[in-house]
């Protein structure tokens, strides 16, 4: 591998907590089931998963019930940590110079508001805000392998959600998986990636 590209939530990011008060939240506000509305956003953009959840629906409700699903999340921070070796394995990476990017269904505010109560400063970033479709369409991680330098062929995508590893397959990345989905490495936690990359010796 030449560079490793990782999802945010879930993955570098511990906002498990976070992302389930806002859609439970949301939820009791907008009629619809949270623990339903948890499960269909898990890796995936808040707009369509609000279309989703809401078919149907006029467009200013749309806008609105997206407005309002985002301003829940924004400052709910106090809590979201950096995941299990994420620290390691970022501090590994930059050691032996291998380039590093995140891609996130996140907008930017909310992005950075979460990488910085985790203590994570991603040297390049990629946003919901920056492609035109989200997971599981492929352009995001095509996008952070551009701005890495690095053919996407040649870059190992780390991701808790299988819309996010569906993605990093089209784009045509080898795969590092969490939570027990299936790519190229299974892992349990970022640690063990710091002897699978090599960046121990």
């Amino acid at each position: 591998m030449a560079a490793v590209l990782f999802d945010m939530d879930g993955t570098l990011v511990d906002s498990d907590a976070a992302v389930e008060r806002a859609w439970h939240s949301w939820g009791s506000e907008f009629g619809v089931d949270g623990v339903a509305a948890v499960a269909l956003a898990h890796g995936s953009p808040s707009e369509p998963t609000v279309r989703k959840l809401l078919a149907g629906a006029g467009e200013d409700r749309i806008a609105a019930a997206v407005g309002r699903q985002m301003a829940l999340q924004y400052d709910d921070v106090a809590d979201v940590v950096a995941t299990p070796g994420a620290l390691e394995l970022i501090a590994a990476l930059d050691r032996r110079g291998m380039p590093w990017a995140v891609f996130t269904s996140a907008d930017l505010r909310l992005a950075r508001a979460r990488l910085g109560a985790a203590g994570i400063a991603a040297p390049l970033l990629v946003t919901t805000d920056d492609v035109r479709a989200g997971k599981p369409d492929p352009e995001g991680w095509v996008r952070a392998a551009a701005l890495v330098g690095v053919p996407p062929e040649k870059c190992l995508v780390v991701e808790d959600a299988e819309v996010g590893l569906a993605a990093a397959r089209a784009a045509g990345a080898w795969t590092a998986a969490l939570r027990g989905l299936d790519g190229d490495l299974r892992i349990s936690s970022l640690a063990e990636l710091v002897p699978a990359l090599g960046l121990d010796r």
